[in-house]
């Protein structure tokens, strides 16, 4: 298989609203027309990427509210981190909230990677991290 490009993530969410208002109001990603499943969900823009969210009543797997950024997670990149990080204070996320506080963001300013990463969890706790990798 050659060429493979990545299309979409898909997100279980208990609470398709909830979800929608976490990945537009606090990722600031773009909501898309979505086709008429017989499930309820929600699609966004990511670039030229999607990420789609999924009613899931019974949740993903996760259960544990730490940010765990061992944990099955995916990544959005930026090109402005500062930016990033004051949307994100402003929005109430903090490094210093307390283990399990849905607002606590964990933040490796010298990560091994060579790059800054920001993990957070999703209301539904799917890992998400925003980092700013090069191209």
């Amino acid at each position: 298989m050659q060429n493979l490009i990545l299309h979409h993530v898909s997100i279980l969410a208990r609470d398709v609203a909830r979800s929608v208002a976490f990945y537009r109001d606090v990722i600031g990603l773009e909501l898309l027309k979505r086709p008429d499943f017989d499930f309820d969900g929600a699609w966004f823009a990511c670039g030229d990427r999607q990420i789609h969210i999924i009613d899931h009543p019974p949740g993903t797997h996760r259960n544990n509210p730490a940010v765990d950024i061992a944990d099955a997670h995916f990544a959005f990149r930026t090109d402005d981190m500062d930016a990033v990080l004051a949307d994100l204070t402003r929005l109430g996320y903090s490094e210093t909230a307390e283990e399990g506080d849905p607002k606590r963001m964990v933040l490796l300013r010298d990560s091994p990677t060579g790059f800054i990463q920001v993990y957070l969890n999703d209301p539904d706790l799917n890992v998400v991290e925003i980092n700013n990798a090069p191209m």
